[in-house]
């Protein structure tokens, strides 16, 4: 387990690596609805290289929200394989699934999903708490993460005295505590105004940059040109997996921090 907050460690420093944080290979995924069977995953197939940032993107009924239960571990796809490293989670009893789980991902919520009556260093230490862990050395590194997260003044705050941003940087913080192989983000810009998005994406960028593997659904093309890449689904197939450039990534952050500075400029005005 590492415990510098900074992130910078050999398990994920290089954005280039060639180990895989996750390999999708072929998954289907089928329900049984009133003895209809639904084809909501029809052969799926994409990896993420460790460091990498994609962006899941598609319409209702594509498939998106059955691959995000998949990749959180949340299910099991009826055929093909889903690697979490080296390990086939398809093959995982459901307690094996369960460690996974709460040991190898880390999970930010578009609703933040913090314990109200628990300040920021406790919310950070939940999944710590669900494995028996909480020493004075899990509390430093919460204390550690609240810190990088900008909440080093809120460390004894609870989410009701807090702003949808600071929730939010919880979540990230929450989802860093056990050095995850990946963060799994649900829609997490989905409520928050364009200021706080802005920050939200800054500190995802600077997370990524310093390794840490990001896959992130969003139904927001303004969101997911930040990411490196941006995986499309259709009626349950890839549709498209398309790679965005350094400038185009770019662009789309000094376009949402003009957007920023013009609201901004509006509100002094009026």
């Amino acid at each position: 387990m590492q415990t510098n907050p900074s992130l910078e460690d050999p398990h994920t420093a290089s954005p280039t690596a060639a180990r895989l944080a996750t390999a999708i290979r072929a998954v289907t995924k089928e329900y049984v609805l009133k003895s209809e069977t639904v084809r909501a995953l029809r052969g799926v197939s994409f990896d993420v290289p460790e460091g990498d940032f994609v962006a899941i993107m598609g319409p209702s009924g594509s498939g998106k929200s059955t691959l995000l239960n998949l990749l959180g571990c949340l299910d099991k796809p009826t055929a093909g394989q889903l690697l979490l490293g080296e390990d086939d989670i398809s093959q995982m009893s459901d307690d094996e699934l369960a460690d996974v789980r709460s040991r190898r991902i880390g999970f930010v919520f578009q609703s933040y999903n913090l314990i109200q009556q628990l300040t920021v260093v406790e919310n950070i230490q939940v999944p710590l708490y669900y494995q028996g862990r909480l020493g004075s050395d899990e509390r430093r590194r919460a204390v550690e993460l609240a810190q990088m997260v900008g909440l080093g003044d809120r460390l004894d705050h609870r989410p009701s005295q807090l702003s949808g941003g600071q929730q939010q940087r919880v979540a990230i913080a929450r989802s860093l505590v056990n050095d995850p192989y990946f963060i799994l983000a649900d829609e997490p810009t989905g409520n928050l105004d364009s200021k706080t998005t802005e920050e939200i994406l800054a500190l995802f960028d600077r997370l990524n940059d310093e390794g840490r593997t990001i896959i992130m659904v969003t139904h927001e093309d303004e969101v997911a040109r930040r990411a490196k890449r941006i995986v499309r689904l259709k009626d349950g197939l890839l549709r498209s997996d398309h790679r965005n450039s350094e400038a185009d990534r770019e662009r789309a952050r000094v376009e949402q921090q003009e957007s920023v500075a013009a609201l901004k400029q509006r509100e002094e005005q009026e």
